[in-house]
C-alpha cells in the first residue's frame, strides 16, 4: 500500500489524539489581538476555515499564498489551512526591505499576500491581487467556519512552500519544497531530537526561516505545546523558560549569545537546567559556546547541519553514551562538529571539497528556475556550497564556504547582492563583500571599496545607502578603502585573499 505523505498528517493526528489539549498559546504582545490559547482541535478547526475561505475568495489548489509576519499563532494556522490543503506557502523573511519583498511576492506569483499588522504600513506599496492584514481583518475575511472546505488529493509530490533564499546571485531564489520533502524533514527531525506529547516548546526561531525548520509540523504530529516568542530577547527568553516550563527550543548562535548575555544578570537558578534542549543551526558556534550552554546553563546543546535547499535536516551532533567521561571542553569540540548524517541522508565529499547530500529532503527544485536547478542537483547530489571533510567517526565539519555567502546572526547574505547595492553609487569603482569574525553574529559584513577617480565618500554614507536598498541585517558594518582588490589574471576577484588576513589563525574559514 502506498498512501501519499502530506503535512496534514500531523494535524490530522494531533486533532484526533490530543484535540482537546491546550496546544499553542500565542504571543501576548502580538500587535493584532492575539489569539487565545488553542487546542489542537481548534487549530486543526481554523485551519479547516481558512482553506475554505481560499475556496471562496477563488485561490485554487497549486497557487501561491505569501505571508509576512514575526512569529505568530495565526501563522502557524496558515501552515495548516494553507499547505496542507493544497496550496502553496510563500513564508518570507519580515526584514527585508520593501523591494525585495515586492520581488519575492511577484516572482512567487502569489495570489494573495498576508502581512503583519506591524509591517502593514511600510509594505503598503507591495502589490498583490488579494492583500489581508493578519489579525482582525484576515479574521473576517478569510476564515470561512459555515463551509467545508474543498477535498484536496493528496500529492506528496505537489510543492508545499516555497522558501526564498540569499545565495551566490543578486536575487533571491524560491526552494521548492514539496510535502514529501516536508514529511521526512518534521519526522527525522522529532526522532533525533525525542520529541513527545510531554515537550514545551519556545518558539525562538523565526517560523518564515524555512518554515521553523519543520518543527511547527513535527510538534502538532507529536501533540507537544507550543508557546510563541515575537521577538528574540535573551532575559525574556529566560523568562518564558521559567514561567512554561519550556524543554526545547531552536535558534542561531546569536539566540545562544543573548541567552548568556542575560543569564549573566539573572537572579536566582537558570531555569531548565538539566531539562531543555537547545538546537543550534545557521552557522558553527565556537567551542567556548557549546561548552557555556552546557555549563553555566545546564541546557543539552544539538547542533545540526543543512540548508533551506534540503528542508534543512542533512546532519546532526548530540551527545552520547561514549563521550560520557569526557570533559566538558572535549564534549563541547564534538559537540561543535556539523555531525552525522541524519537517518535516510547521504552525505559525500568531492574531490573539490564540496559537502553534496542525498536524501529525500533534498529540494524539488529552485521556482522558475531551471538552470539553478541543474546546477545545485547536478549528477543526482545536491551541492551544497560549503566545504568540509568527515573525521574518522564519520561526522561531517564545515570548514568554509565555497560560495560567496554569508551567515551572520543566522541569515544568509548574498555577499553578490551587497556588491551590486553598492556599486550603485556613482562614488564606487568596484566593491568586494566578505564576512569577517564577530563574537556577537558569528560574521559580519564587510566591505572593501575602490573609488572612482577623483571621488571622495565616507563609510557611513556607504552603508547608509546600502540601507535604502537592503535589508539592514545584509548591509555591511565595515567599510575599507582600498586602491585596488585582489584579482586573478583573467579578471576574477580572489575572495579567499582578501578573507585571508581577517581569518589569520583560524582553524576554519567560517565562524
Amino acid at each position: 500500500m502506498l498512501v501519499p505523505l502530506t503535512i496534514l498528517d500531523f494535524m490530522r493526528r494531533a486533532e484526533q489524539v490530543y484535540g482537546e489539549r491546550v496546544a499553542v498559546f500565542d504571543e501576548p504582545m502580538q500587535p493584532a489581538a492575539p489569539l487565545a490559547p488553542l487546542t489542537y482541535g481548534r487549530l486543526a478547526a481554523l485551519a479547516r476555515a481558512q482553506a475554505a475561505g481560499l475556496d471562496t475568495l477563488g485561490v485554487g489548489f497549486g497557487e501561491r499564498v505569501a505571508i509576512v509576519s514575526h512569529n505568530a499563532a495565526r501563522m502557524l494556522v496558515a501552515f495548516f489551512g494553507v499547505a496542507a490543503h493544497g496550496r502553496a506557502l510563500v513564508p518570507i523573511n519580515f526584514r527585508l526591505s520593501p523591494a525585495e519583498i515586492a520581488y519575492i511576492v511577484a516572482h512567487s506569483g502569489a495570489s494573495m499576500l498576508l502581512v503583519d499588522p506591524e509591517l502593514d504600513a511600510s509594505l503598503a506599496e507591495v502589490s498583490c491581487a488579494r492583500r489581508f492584514v493578519l489579525g482582525a481583518e484576515s479574521d473576517a475575511l478569510l476564515l470561512r467556519h459555515d463551509v467545508a472546505p474543498a477535498r484536496w488529493q493528496p500529492d506528496e509530490g505537489a510543492t508545499a512552500t516555497i522558501n526564498y533564499t540569499s545565495g551566490t546571485t543578486a536575487r533571491p531564489k524560491g526552494v521548492q519544497l514539496t510535502h514529501r520533502n516536508l514529511w521526512i524533514n518534521a519526522t527525522t527531525f522529532a526522532l533525533h531530537t525525542g520529541v513527545s506529547d510531554r515537550d514545551v516548546y519556545l518558539h525562538t526561531l523565526p517560523m518564515f526561516h524555512c518554515n521553523g525548520w519543520g518543527m511547527p509540523f513535527a510538534l502538532a504530529g507529536l501533540g507537544a505545546r507550543q508557546h510563541v516568542l515575537r521577538k528574540v530577547d535573551g532575559a525574556e527568553i529566560l523568562r518564558r523558560v521559567a514561567a512554561h516550563g519550556i524543554t526545547l527550543m531552536c535558534g542561531a548562535p546569536a539566540v545562544l549569545n543573548a541567552i548568556l548575555t542575560a543569564a549573566q544578570g539573572w537572579q536566582g537558578p537558570i531555569p531548565g537546567r538539566g531539562k531543555l534542549r537547545v538546537v543550534c543551526a545557521g552557522a558553527p558556534p565556537p567551542t567556548r559556546t557549546i561548552e557555556r550552554v552546557e555549563s553555566e546553563l545546564g541546557w543539552e546543546f544539538i547542533q545540526i547541519y543543512g540548508l533551506t535547499e534540503t528542508s534543512p535536516l542533512l546532519t546532526i551532533t548530540r551527545t552520547r553514551e561514549e563521550w560520557d567521561g569526557l570533559t566538558d571542553h572535549e564534549r563541547a569540540e564534538k559537540l561543535g562538529r556539523a555531525g552525522a548524517p541524519a537517518l535516510g541522508t547521504e552525505i559525500e565529499v568531492d574531490a573539490h571539497g564540496e559537502v553534496l547530500a542525498r536524501g529525500n529532503t533534498v529540494l524539488e527544485g529552485y521556482w522558475q528556475e531551471q538552470a539553478a536547478t541543474a546546477t545545485a542537483l547536478e549528477d543526482g547530489w545536491f551541492h551544497t556550497g560549503d566545504g568540509g571533510t568527515v573525521d574518522a567517526e564519520g561526522y561531517l565539519a564545515i570548514s568554509d564556504r565555497k560560495k560567496d555567502v554569508i551567515i551572520s546572526g543566522g541569515e544568509n547574505v548574498s555577499s553578490i547582492e551587497v556588491e551590486d547595492a553598492l556599486c550603485s553609487h556613482p562614488a564606487v569603482a568596484e566593491a568586494a563583500v566578505i564576512g569577517v569574525p564577530d563574537e556577537k553574529w558569528g560574521e559580519t559584513v564587510k566591505a572593501l571599496v575602490v573609488l572612482a577617480p577623483g571621488a571622495t565618500v565616507g563609510e557611513a554614507e556607504l552603508i547608509a545607502h546600502c540601507r535604502q536598498r537592503l535589508a539592514h541585517y545584509k548591509c555591511p558594518t565595515s567599510v575599507e578603502l582600498r586602491t585596488e582588490l585582489a584579482r586573478t589574471s583573467t579578471g576574477k576577484l580572489q575572495k579567499f585573499k582578501l578573507r585571508a588576513p581577517y581569518w589569520e589563525g583560524r582553524a576554519r574559514q567560517i565562524n
